[in-house]
């Protein structure tokens, strides 16, 4: 039982490592922590923190935008989004995922900051990064992603949508009433998304 724990806490130490000079770890807090002079107040820290989680989610939506143009329609007029960056690395038969992102309610204007872990199984080697976009159309649902967190089951998967709503959703896969997802990988959007074991939850660091 103590083997998936074992397993999460070797990702989470990998992801943690120092990024190449041209490459970010995809972990806006390590970065950070890697840029910034020794010295640097831990509230300057968070601040910089903070400001590059903004940066990735502007930068995830304008990707997004490209690939998907109706997406822009659907973001803009949702009771709310939330945007993460993952790392990943899967050795043989065990693996795990983890991330940082920010969910924002439009109708207020705030930001909330989080996390993503996930634990993988089945055979595999290799590293991913990815991108979530998560859209709320209902300000209800944002609020209890927000609030309480989110977590999908053990076997969940999920196949991207052909069409949605009308074009606004092309990509996208339906996850709870109200809630659509987007994944961005590194060659573009993902057709299928594997969101078995992922846990969302607030970032007690950031917020």
């Amino acid at each position: 039982m103590k083997a998936p724990s074992i397993v999460l806490a070797a990702a989470l130490g990998l992801a943690a490592l120092p990024a190449a000079p041209a490459e970010l770890s995809w972990d806006p807090l390590k970065d950070v922590e890697n840029a910034l002079p020794p010295g640097t107040p831990d509230e300057g820290r968070i601040i910089q923190a903070r400001q590059q989680v903004r940066e990735m989610s502007q930068d995830a939506l304008a990707t997004l935008y490209e690939v998907v143009p109706g997406a822009r329609w659907a973001v803009e007029r949702a009771a709310g989004y939330a945007v993460f960056s993952t790392f990943g690395i899967k050795l043989f038969f065990a693996g795990g995922t983890t991330g940082r992102g920010v969910a924002v309610n439009q109708q207020s204007g705030r930001q909330t900051f989080m996390r993503m872990v996930q634990v993988q199984g089945g055979l595999g080697f290799g590293v991913n990064k990815n991108r979530l976009i998560f859209v709320f159309t209902e300000e209800q649902a944002l609020r209890r992603f927000i609030d309480q967190g989110w977590e999908f089951g053990a076997q969940t998967s999920l196949a991207a949508m052909a069409g949605g709503q009308g074009a606004m959703f092309s990509g996208a896969a339906s996850v709870a009433p109200g809630v659509y997802l987007y994944q961005l990988t590194e060659t573009g959007l993902s057709a299928s998304l594997t969101v078995s074991g992922t846990r969302f939850f607030k970032d007690a660091d950031l917020n």
